[in-house]
């Protein structure tokens, strides 16, 4: 984009907010004046993401903690896994990870080489943190993982606020399994209004790929009512549904589980995405960020 510029709103203390141009847009760190040293990353006025130094298992966003709770049941508690960040933002789920699985591995893939070197300046990560981020395509670095290396592959990848059409297709998905260990969990972080389509499409491009599923959303996103997130949640061996549904239900924003025969009813006869024919999501509307 150009020269980066950086600096810093509203005077010359430590916890103004940073904003400086990247590769993908305008990046803004907020600081969040209820905690001492947690920040808001936006690009282009879009939330992507929340980190707390002080807290790195504390999760703000709603998206955020429902990816948490996949996180926490996708192994016993505290014990290390092996996971894959597609999208890194300012790393909050990579962090969240390592503060509750120590010694987990992780590899986080995230495009905007210019905001990795933001995020490692402002918001250094935990030195005994094993976290390697790579600034490359998120599927050329998918790619890259071995094959079975991973207990976990999180998508949370956005361009501005659209996930890019690559990464939605069941070749994409290909990939994903051919990264996750058998029994490994693939979990996605997608936005869609109504009616719907782009969501419906993805359930069924995960149900072509991965037998077992689950989406997890604010009950007024499922029924249309307006724009939001959604986590899909797939795998080849049973999900954790009861735990999972507790959990979602127990958020400050409570969110609902769909399955089986429901979340079958929910897709509406939608077909699976192929790379010839994928499209990036729906932008959001303005009134979205505001």
């Amino acid at each position: 984009m150009g020269k980066s510029r950086n600096t810093r709103r509203g005077g010359a203390g430590a916890d103004d907010a940073v904003v400086e141009a990247v590769d993908g847009g305008l990046a803004e760190l907020i600081p969040d004046r209820d905690r001492a040293r947690a920040w808001t990353l936006l690009i282009d006025g879009a939330p992507q993401s929340y980190v707390d130094l002080d807290d790195p298992a504390y999760l703000s966003f709603e998206y955020q903690r429902r990816l948490g709770h996949v996180i926490d049941l996708a192994a016993p508690a505290g014990k290390p896994i092996q996971a894959v960040h597609l999208g890194g933002g300012a790393l909050g789920l990579a962090r969240y990870v390592a503060a509750t699985r120590p010694r987990s591995t992780q590899q986080v893939v995230e495009f905007d080489a210019a905001l990795v070197q933001l995020v490692r300046r402002e918001l250094p990560l935990d030195p005994n943190a094993r976290i390697r981020v790579r600034s490359v395509d998120a599927r050329a670095g998918l790619a890259k993982v071995p094959e079975g290396w991973a207990d976990l592959v999180i998508a949370d990848v956005f361009s501005g606020a659209r996930t890019p059409a690559h990464l939605t297709s069941t070749e994409f998905l290909d990939e994903v399994r051919r990264a996750l260990r058998p029994g490994g969990i693939y979990a996605a972080n997608l936005a869609d209004g109504p009616p719907l389509a782009h969501l419906r499409g993805q359930i069924a491009t995960v149900a072509a790929r991965f037998t077992e599923r689950a989406l997890i959303a604010d009950p007024t996103v499922l029924r249309g009512k307006r724009f939001g997130n959604a986590v899909l949640v797939a795998s080849d061996h049973p999900l954790p549904l009861a735990e999972l549904t507790r959990r979602a239900a127990s958020d400050p924003h409570p969110g609902r589980l769909q399955h089986g025969r429901e979340l079958t009813d929910f897709t509406g006869g939608a077909v699976p995405v192929t790379d010839a024919a994928a499209v990036a999501s729906p932008a959001p509307p303005p009134s979205v960020f505001r």
